[in-house]
């Protein structure tokens, strides 16, 4: 694709807008960026940029359209917003990164998806192409825009990417070589509006996908094992709990590859390092990419023995007099934190609550199952998160303002072997930049009790 040039509008100064201009201004394109916060709010951001001759809107989104040739939009910023109807009544296109990166670069992309499980997953990968001795990029929602890296990049250089529904939902050409997806479970319902627009916003990641392409698909999600039918390229499937006549599953407590005619043995489950169900998923995923790249099994087994997990997922912080504190600020909906109090061993105080994405909490509260014993609330969800609680019998419940305040009452309710755990259930936007930025300041307010 030809950006010489070319008028291209970058809609929102986050990450990926600042990764979006330095390739762009590197590819010869003529710059316009807008964001509704203000200079003072972006300076970090703007100081990144400030060798580049661009054209700002900040404060509004007030842009004229008529010279734009594309827009690029950061992910998180919905459809429907006025300035993207408008484009789109004009006919211009509004894509985003991912979609840009394929379109300028023919390197090969593996693109990872799935409500839960994909930054683990992504990691995991990053780590197997590095044992494996390709030369690589672990891009996308994990934290790292795609496109500098892609223009930067070598031809025969492997993009790992975290793809996000809000990145898959504006992809038009988009085709990965190897395309997973962790699970689907409602998420985001508040942006995407139903369950079926996320959906399928998740699918698009092996929509134009061929022959000579893999498409890995979890079996035990149900949906998934429906949505192997609609698949136009190789299909594997990975399973924690069924045996499959071709795929990847665990047998005897080893995980194993079945290739439709013979049975490889990669090792023993216990010897992975991290930490839950939903991580031997995860790891699964992995062995199956690492199938599908042809990869000696020693290096995926290798690999899998290592990896130690990503920070900000069910990530151990400090034991202070008896009592552990994990951080898994990553939990940005139930059913991750569902996942994570799996994991944790009981008893647990649980830190939980965020902003409102849409979720029902239902489940997340039944899945604490004698295990949570006590309940300490934030954010913009607090009320509702305790009031579906209430309803389901569970009353050890208690409203705090900030995580400093969490920590601190927690401490205060636990005994020697209980497990501190924050995962929220819920997105940080109502408080925080970022669940990164939540999760730091879990941990710094540990280290501050720990001083205390």
């Amino acid at each position: 694709m030809e950006l010489k040039d070319k008028n291209i509008l970058i809609l929102g100064l986050a990450i990926s807008g600042i990764s979006t201009a330095k390739a762009i201004n590197k590819l010869g394109s003529k710059i316009t960026i807008t964001d509704m916060k203000s200079e003072e709010e972006l300076k970090e951001q703007l100081v990144e940029l400030k060798d580049i001759n661009i054209d700002y809107v900040l404060g509004s989104n007030d842009v004229e359209l008529r010279n734009i040739d594309l827009i690029v939009k950061s992910p998180g910023i919905p459809l429907d917003a006025p300035i993207i109807q408008s484009a789109l009544q004009k006919g211009i296109e509004v894509i985003t990164d991912i979609e840009l990166a394929y379109r300028i670069c023919s390197n090969k992309f593996i693109a990872i998806t799935g409500t839960n499980g994909k930054t683990t997953t992504t990691a995991l990968t990053g780590e197997l192409m590095n044992k494996a001795g390709f030369k690589y990029h672990v891009t996308g929602n994990i934290g790292i825009g795609i496109l500098w890296e892609a223009v930067k990049a070598d031809r025969d250089d492997i993009f790992v990417i975290e793809a996000s529904s809000f990145q898959l939902e504006s992809t038009r050409y988009f085709k990965p070589n190897i395309s997973v997806i962790t699970n689907i479970t409602p998420d985001h319902l508040n942006w995407h509006k139903t369950f079926d627009n996320y959906t399928n916003s998740k699918k698009k990641v092996f929509t134009n996908q061929q022959i000579d392409d893999y498409t890995i698909l979890n079996y035990d999600d149900l949906l998934l094992r429906e949505i192997g039918a609609e698949t136009k390229s190789n299909l594997i499937f990975f399973s924690a709990s069924n045996k499959l006549e071709k795929g990847v599953y665990i047998e005897d407590n080893h995980i194993i590859i079945n290739n439709g005619h013979r049975i490889i043995r990669i090792m023993d489950c216990k010897d992975i390092r991290i930490p839950g169900k939903h991580n031997l998923e995860n790891a699964l995923a992995t062995v199956s990419i690492g199938w599908a790249m042809g990869i000696d099994t020693e290096i995926i087994a290798d690999t899998l023995r290592e990896f130690e997990g990503v920070e900000h997922r069910i990530e151990f912080v400090d034991n202070i007099a008896g009592v552990s504190f994990y951080n898994d600020s990553k939990g940005t909906n139930p059913d991750a934190s569902i996942k994570a109090i799996e994991a944790i061993n009981e008893p647990i105080i649980l830190i939980a609550g965020g902003m409102d994405k849409g979720s029902d909490f239902e489940e997340f509260i039944d899945s604490f199952n004698n295990k949570v014993k006590a309940l300490v609330l934030l954010g913009e969800t607090k009320e509702k998160i305790k009031d579906t609680a209430i309803s389901k019998n569970f009353n050890n419940i208690y409203i705090v303002g900030s995580i400093e305040e969490a920590v601190n009452k927690c401490f205060e309710l636990a005994v020697p072997n209980d497990n501190v755990l924050l995962s929220p259930a819920c997105a940080s936007w109502d408080m925080f930049k970022s669940y990164e930025e939540r999760g730091r300041i879990f941990k710094q307010a540990v280290k501050s009790l720990r001083e205390d």
